[in-house]
């Protein structure tokens, strides 16, 4: 799908209000509103509490702020009976671990471009729960498994209520590990790494996106079978370009690179305008342009967003990152003819 430069979000909202974070960003002027994760309101909303909290066994303690599971003390029949029988509302999200979906979900959402949703990837849910021993689930064969088949199951439910508020959903699925693959903190193949992926993004009903607000292996994650890569830009962007032939098979069978080219940070937002953000945008097309790929692919197959979630802002940051991410896809659009 050509996304023609529209704004969208990533990740969290440092709101304790669910009400007041979407009107916020019903009101910012992005093309695809997004439903924040709100972790001020408590561990609940922590994404690896949330991707976790329909797992066999899974313990969240707020007051240790740790997930774990004793993996010789849980029952996986009901899960297996529901996954086997693709009973999705098994996997329904608990309205007091995602107040900003629910919020999302009781508003119009019809007029917009398309709506966001997100869950933790496969890989990075997998390394941050821990069993008996303090061992990450992934590493488990039957527990790893059972993690992956969670979230492709959360994801297809998400998709399935996000679809009856607007036609063109997005699932994100955020993996911050990706940074760590190939190190002693996640000791896991790229095959494997590919494979697990997919598995989680398997039928699920909606543009999928990976998202690694590091720097990673970009032609490993463009291998998988995701329609949209979305980077921090804003710190990484130049090493897309080190990739070119990779990034232009992957546009040209129809992917999408999502720019998190406007910083998420208090600082950054004091010395950044929409103008500088155009020229670094700019840069970064430019150098994928030299490599040969097609400017014009680049400018339609482009999604722009925060570099990463902002809950460890404060709240009264927000609406001026909000402003600069409306104000660059409206400047974008302009400058290149998009509608």
């Amino acid at each position: 799908m050509d996304w023609n430069c529209s704004a969208t979000l990533i990740g969290s909202l440092p709101h304790m209000d669910a009400a007041k974070a979407i009107d916020l960003i019903l009101s910012s002027g992005i093309d695809v509103p997004a439903w924040p994760q709100l972790p001020s309101r408590g561990y609940a909303e922590n994404m690896y509490a949330q991707t976790g909290v329909t797992l066999p066994g899974i313990r969240i303690d707020g007051e240790k702020k740790s997930i774990t599971v004793d993996l010789n003390d849980y029952d996986p029949m009901e899960f297996y009976t529901a996954l086997l029988s693709e009973d999705i509302d098994y996997y329904r999200h608990p309205e007091e671990f995602f107040g900003g979906l629910y919020e999302l979900l009781d508003r119009d959402l019809e007029g917009f471009v398309g709506i966001k949703g997100q869950v933790t990837g496969p890989i990075s849910e997998g390394l941050q729960i821990f069993d008996q021993d303090g061992r990450a689930v992934i590493y488990d064969e039957t527990y790893g498994e059972i993690v992956r088949k969670n979230v492709n199951m959360m994801a297809r439910w998400q998709t399935r209520e996000l679809g009856r508020k607007n036609s063109n959903p997005i699932l994100f699925f955020d993996e911050p590990t990706l940074t760590m693959l190939g190190t002693p903190f996640a000791s896991i193949s790229q095959t494997d790494a590919v494979t697990w992926m997919n598995e989680a993004m398997d039928g699920v009903d909606a543009h999928t996106a990976i998202h690694c607000c590091g720097n990673t292996d970009w032609p490993m994650v463009m291998s998988t079978d995701v329609d949209i890569l979305s980077l921090d830009a804003y710190a990484y962007g130049h090493t897309i370009a080190l990739y070119p032939e990779d990034t232009a098979a992957f546009l040209e069978r129809g992917g999408t690179l999502a720019w998190g080219i406007v910083p998420n940070t208090e600082e950054g937002v004091a010395i950044e305008t929409v103008d500088n953000l155009v020229r670094l945008m700019d840069i970064h097309l430019s150098a994928l342009a030299d490599k040969g790929l097609d400017k014009d692919l680049l400018h339609r197959r482009c999604l722009l967003t925060p570099q990463c979630g902002l809950g460890g802002v404060e709240v009264e940051v927000v609406p001026g990152v909000l402003e600069l991410l409306s104000g660059l896809s409206k400047a974008m659009k302009e400058r290149h003819s998009l509608s």
